[in-house]
């Protein structure tokens, strides 16, 4: 379907799960709250197989394929973990977003383009409220903090570049 190289699809294919990631690395958070985290963008990432664009549709189901499928019996799931520097992991996620958008500005179809767009910001979004920063015993705490709104805008803003 793609007409693109194996390193454009590769970067199509990886960006969602890297700003699952770098979403996740925002704010640290422990694991419970990782967990979910991870469990919501994996879930956006599957939502993906639903898409109206074929693109998107294309590539989240070659992510569920690799990772699994979190609406399956055996639950998708990306390690959880915490990064040495979020702050490289952001900035290399906002990077190959950068790419990407450059890619399928100049390559793809328009619609293709903005749904592959929307559909990243969907998964960083819903990372980014699956769990509450602070607080204790999950009581409390913020819904988005500040750093995790500074990654989805930066997030916004590569890609609208």
């Amino acid at each position: 379907m793609n007409g693109f190289t194996d390193a454009e699809w590769g970067l199509l294919v990886g960006l969602p799960q890297a700003v699952l990631i770098a979403a996740s690395a925002a704010e640290e958070d422990g694991a419970r709250r990782t967990a979910a985290e991870n469990a919501a963008g994996m879930a956006a990432i599957s939502d993906g197989r639903d898409s109206a664009s074929e693109l998107v549709r294309t590539v989240a189901a070659e992510i569920v394929a690799r990772l699994g499928d979190p609406d399956g019996e055996e639950e998708a799931s990306l390690p959880v973990f915490a990064p040495g520097d979020p702050v490289a992991v952001a900035a290399d996620a906002l990077d190959r977003a950068k790419a990407a958008a450059q890619l399928l500005d100049e390559r793809g179809h328009e619609a293709d383009a903005a749904a592959y767009k929307h559909w990243l910001v969907t998964i960083a979004e819903e990372v980014v409220t699956a769990a509450s920063s602070g607080g204790l015993l999950g009581i409390g705490g913020t819904e988005v903090s500040a750093a995790e709104q500074s990654f989805r805008d930066d997030l916004v803003q590569v890609l609208n570049d």
